[in-house]
């Protein structure tokens, strides 16, 4: 094995791995809190479609990025609702969301574009830089320092693995929840923009291919942890990469 392909590997793993790493760190805010996301496939389609779309039209990848995380927030408020306040099934929730944007991309890029299957193309310049990559893996020791060294991280996973004891001790257990969902929305959609403004250079319909569902895998995986989630994220990128 060459020098060479040794580097190429390497470094198509990282980039593999990271909106699969950018969705389970969102995953696992949500998990800790108590709310199963099983709709991070649907939250990374609606970053990517957003992101595709805003740079399409305004020709400035920050802006995509930063519409595509409204979209995310907004899409995990949706399950945020239905979840917490409304007391209904999460994985029920998930799928739907999942499945809402299997179809609702194609329904607005039609619209916009008079194409169901992709987005106009890009130009090289208006494509997001490395920056999604730096960001999703310096996003690792920062969960893992909050999640274990801060009163918000001690309030999240108190919530998570007994509401009632933190209920008991004055902690919002909604408002705890409602916020672990959000950041995991917000942190996918990134995921999903990286894949059409940073990846590629257009929306495709399905382009997130089953990377939300990989995502929970890394996540399961890593036992819910911020490192071995990291390395489990770096194992399927290997695989993709191969």
């Amino acid at each position: 094995m060459s020098d060479i392909f040794k580097i190429a590997l390497i470094f198509s793993t990282i980039r593999l791995a990271t909106p699969l790493l950018l969705a389970a760190l969102g995953g696992l805010w949500s998990e800790r809190s108590g709310v199963i996301n099983i709709g991070l496939e649907g939250i990374m389609l609606a970053g990517a479609f957003t992101a595709a779309v805003v740079t399409h039209f305004v020709h400035n990848p920050w802006l995509g990025l930063a519409a595509a995380i409204l979209a995310g927030v907004l899409t995990a408020l949706i399950h945020a609702f239905v979840c917490i306040t409304c007391k209904a099934d999460q994985v029920v929730s998930g799928m739907a969301i999942n499945i809402l944007f299997l179809g609702l991309p194609a329904l607005l890029s039609g619209a916009f574009f008079e194409s169901t299957g992709a987005t106009p193309q890009i130009l090289q310049e208006q494509l997001l830089p490395v920056a999604p990559i730096v960001l999703a893996f310096a996003l690792v020791p920062v969960t893992w320092y909050v999640l274990y060294r801060t009163r918000f991280g001690l309030r999240l996973r108190a919530v998570g693995e007994n509401p009632e004891a933190a209920d008991t001790a004055g902690i919002r257990v909604d408002a705890v929840r409602y916020a672990g969902v959000l950041l995991s929305g917000a942190l996918a959609a990134i995921g999903g923009a990286y894949l059409s403004i940073g990846q590629s250079s257009l929306f495709t319909r399905n382009m997130s291919a089953g990377r939300g569902y990989i995502a929970l895998a890394a996540l399961i995986f890593g036992k819910w942890r911020p490192v071995q989630t990291m390395l489990a994220c770096l194992l399927f990128g290997l695989a993709e990469a191969v």
